[in-house]
């Protein structure tokens, strides 16, 4: 079984030297916002790399100056209070976030860029992150209206800490790479040219190391995390709930704008 790079539309697959996976996420002109078709195989593409015999460690990142912007606002907007999207957009959240923390192999993530909502959540269920020193990251879901699902309840509290989690997942605020370095969010901070060559450095070391030892090394750890899968599973209920209120269409809108939003319960100015 390997991966077939004909079954993916906006995701640019690689093989490089001692079984590392190149995967390039490759929506460029959108700054690789995710539309459906790209949550989709975000969605899809780790059980592949799981089952693929070749593949030894993944690195994944993003073409052009970002690494992932987040939802694409023309698919919110076609998800607001559309209950069979959201419901399928539920199922995919699900995946990402538990088809990366149960894929064998380990996944390095090069954060070039601008990474907001289900990018940053590949960025960081990462086993290790290398981020740009000038990268900015925000989890930008409160700035949309919606509730912080997708991986932020699985992983923050544990890499950062509740008060700092609480403060930028309830604010959105963007933090830099040097920051999120700083306070553990992402394992290493490095100048953006050197963001890949660093990331695939780290995953030839680990593709020519022991196998099983790193294999087993990653589920281990990952125990974790699955501690925290009743909190993620709560998460995404009440993210996908927030998509059938009004407070998403503002949020999208005034993004579109680039605007503040005005949302349910604000008296308007």
């Amino acid at each position: 079984m390997t991966v077939d790079p004909a079954r993916y539309e906006h995701l640019r697959i690689e093989r490089r030297e001692h079984g590392v996976l190149l995967i390039t996420i490759d929506r460029p002109d959108r700054m690789n916002a995710t539309n459906e078709r790209l949550h989709r195989e975000l969605s899809e593409v780790w059980d592949d790399v799981a089952r693929d015999r070749e593949t030894r460690a993944a690195v994944v990142t993003g073409a052009g100056r970002a690494f992932s912007a987040g939802g694409d606002l023309e698919m919110i907007e076609r998800m607001a209070g559309d209950y069979r999207r959201v419901a399928a957009m539920a199922s995919e959240a699900s995946r990402i976030v538990t088809g990366m923390l149960d894929c064998e192999k380990p996944i390095v993530s090069a954060i070039n860029g601008t990474a907001v909502g289900a990018g940053l959540a590949v960025a960081l269920m990462a086993d290790i992150s290398i981020i740009a020193a000038d990268a900015r990251l925000t989890d930008g879901h409160l700035r949309l209206g919606v509730v912080a699902g997708d991986h932020a309840a699985v992983v923050w509290p544990l890499l950062c800490g509740m008060a700092k989690a609480k403060y930028y997942l309830l604010t959105a605020d963007f933090i830099t790479g040097e920051e999120a370095e700083r306070i553990g969010l992402v394992s290493r901070c490095v100048e953006r040219e050197r963001v890949l060559d660093e990331a695939l450095a780290v995953a030839e070391r680990i593709a020519t190391g022991p196998q099983d030892a790193a294999r087993w090394t990653k589920r281990t750890l990952n125990h974790w995390l699955r501690s925290a899968i009743p909190a993620f599973d709560a998460s995404v209920a009440y993210e996908m709930l927030s998509f059938l209120g009004s407070d998403v269409r503002e949020g999208a809108q005034a993004l579109q704008e680039r605007r503040e939003p005005r949302f349910g319960g604000q008296e308007e100015t």
